[in-house]
């Protein structure tokens, strides 16, 4: 945590340097002190200890200064830190100057030059302003500081950005949080700049793209190799259980995502159904734990990275990236996993990031406290997602078109919704419009059996149906189904067309596609369970099949 600063000023620097030694010699371990001659440029400081989040409990500063007096130093600084003590600092001339002060402009205290001993003249003096400091002092939030609209597309897809990326932010309402116009006061943020990122050291990153955050915060988007054994695309739960092994049994492992690891299931609330954590855990704690694993291990993640197309050439594949560089690898893993379907209604597409929210529940639910949200889906995703929602909205609907949950989701969410008194389901029942000018605002909802509508007021809509495979990307050979489902294995013979891709003289391995080399695993998969554990498994699974192919090249 920083430490407050205590700040003297005083233009004759014997007498400064006696204040740095009293003031270090006593309150060094629980304040930073700093010290200058110039009352100007103490001023020019603090607005960038201001802009960097630091926060000041204390002035010292003496009364008759060449560049100001005291007393309007102490006016100007307290209007950068308005809850800092101030103290005057006076020669026995000056008492009565600093009496007028302390009754005219509420400076807290005067001291008389010199302050020996300062155990008897100082420090009793600036122990009482310091603590009755400390009992009204909240620590500034230490991390990242977004600022924008509540219903911004662009404001939430960064909110998730950092959200699944495990980077701590505090979000501030533009439009609703006063300290949030301060800060942009502060900043010279002009309300079209939003929404603006501030990090820890000051800087202004003003509507950035997720590539630019990641950049700034330390991602790593390109690869510091040119060759790998293994090129893992998507770092959902398969795709990092296969950097974990692959990465502790010393294959050269890239792991690329899009935008987070973690997946759908890192933005899960709770996963109680994860073999050895009886007490569950969150998606963000599964994956901080795994990507810290796989780190460990010598792999190397990429993100914001997105892969946009495999080129094989002999043994090798080329993977090709958005911003036009490759690495090359001798396998490849697909893990890129699904997204959620969008819902086809009239006025959701135009309110999408606006009260319209695809997954996310997360990353939103406090946005909306106190107030009436509903969830469309009946897997555990959605209920999950209902389950974490609870704690802080008034009411949370779950829609579905089913008569009732139990052949979507598991039975221990099942009876935890029942036990969750602001949860309602409602069965047979289908979204028919979204309404709202800037943001939803109601929803038209139909009841499936009698074709009855009825509008009700909506502050967020949190979908959660079907799964779509996030394979349109991929113009390499390899065998989907219907759905863009990725074949595998045995299941590849079924396709008449299989032969034609496939040359060697072995069969496919279990999770290899009609590409040699290329595998795929977790919920991209064609006939993979849509469980954690399960993906898990699959990861794992395939390093195994990596190796053999590795062997055989």
């Amino acid at each position: 945590m920083k430490l407050p600063i205590i700040l003297a000023i005083d233009d004759d620097q014997p007498v400064l340097q006696a204040i740095q030694r009293d003031l270090r010699q006593h309150y060094r371990k629980n304040y930073k002190i700093l010290a200058t001659t110039s009352a100007r440029e103490a001023l020019e400081t603090l607005t960038e200890l201001k802009k960097k989040n630091e926060d000041v409990a204390l002035f010292l500063s003496d009364q008759r200064m060449p560049e100001m007096l005291g007393v309007d130093f102490l006016i100007r600084a307290r209007k950068i830190y308005p809850n800092a003590k101030t103290v005057l600092l006076t020669a026995y001339s000056d008492i009565e100057a600093a009496i007028r002060a302390i009754n005219d402009v509420q400076v807290d205290y005067y001291l008389n030059k010199p302050w020996d001993p300062p155990t008897e003249k100082l420090y009793p003096v600036l122990d009482e302003l310091l603590n009755d400091w400390q009992s009204n002092y909240q620590p500034p939030f230490e991390g990242l500081t977004l600022l924008g609209y509540q219903f911004s597309p662009q404001t939430h897809e960064l909110k998730d950005f950092l959200a699944g990326n495990l980077f701590p932010y505090q979000w501030l309402d533009f439009e609703a949080n006063p300290e949030a116009q301060k800060l942009a006061e502060l900043h010279a943020i002009n309300p079209r700049d939003l929404p603006v990122v501030l990090t820890e050291d000051g800087t202004v990153l003003k509507q950035p793209s997720m590539q630019d955050v990641g950049k700034q915060l330390g991602l790593k988007p390109t690869a510091t190799q040119s060759l790998y054994d293994l090129a893992i695309i998507g770092a959902g739960p398969a795709g990092l259980a296969a950097a974990v092994y692959a990465g502790s049994e010393g294959l050269r492992t890239v792991l690329i995502d899009k935008r987070a690891p973690g997946g759908q299931a890192g933005t899960s609330s709770r996963i109680e159904n994860y073999l050895g954590f009886p007490n569950g855990l969150s998606g963000a704690e599964l994956t901080r734990r795994a990507i810290t694993q796989a780190t460990r291990f010598g792999v190397e993640f990429l993100a914001p990275q997105e892969v946009i197309s495999i080129k094989p050439k002999g043994q090798y594949k080329h993977v090709e990236f958005s911003d036009g560089s490759e690495v090359v690898a001798r396998s490849i893993l697909l893990s890129t996993g699904v997204s959620y379907h969008q819902l086809d209604c009239p006025g959701l597409d135009r309110l999408a990031g606006a009260g319209v929210y695809y997954g996310a529940a997360t990353t939103e639910a406090y946005a909306f406290k106190g107030k009436p949200v509903y969830v469309v889906g009946g897997g555990n995703s959605a209920g999950q997602g209902a389950m974490y929602l609870s704690r802080t909205a008034s009411e949370v609907y779950i829609i579905i078109r089913r008569p009732d949950l139990t052949a979507t989701m598991s039975q221990y969410l099942i009876d935890q919704i029942e036990n969750t008194p602001n949860i309602h389901v409602l069965p047979c029942t289908a979204v028919a419009e979204g309404l709202g000018e800037s943001h939803l605002e109601c929803l038209m909802i139909e009841d499936m059996n009698s074709g009855e509508r009825r509008k009700v007021p909506a502050s967020a809509l949190f979908i959660f149906i079907g799964t779509k495979p996030y394979t349109d990307w991929i113009e390499v050979n390899i065998i989907r189904d219907t759905k863009g489902f990725i074949e595998t294995g045995r299941d590849l013979a079924k396709y008449g067309d299989y032969k034609n891709f496939w040359k060697l003289n072995r069969d496919p391995y279990l999770l290899e596609t009609c590409s040699a080399g290329i595998f795929a695993a977790g919920d991209v998969r064609a006939g993979a369970m849509n469980r954690v554990a399960s993906a898990v498994g699959e990861g794992a699974m395939a390093v195994s099949f990596v190796h053999k192919y590795l062997a055989e090249t």
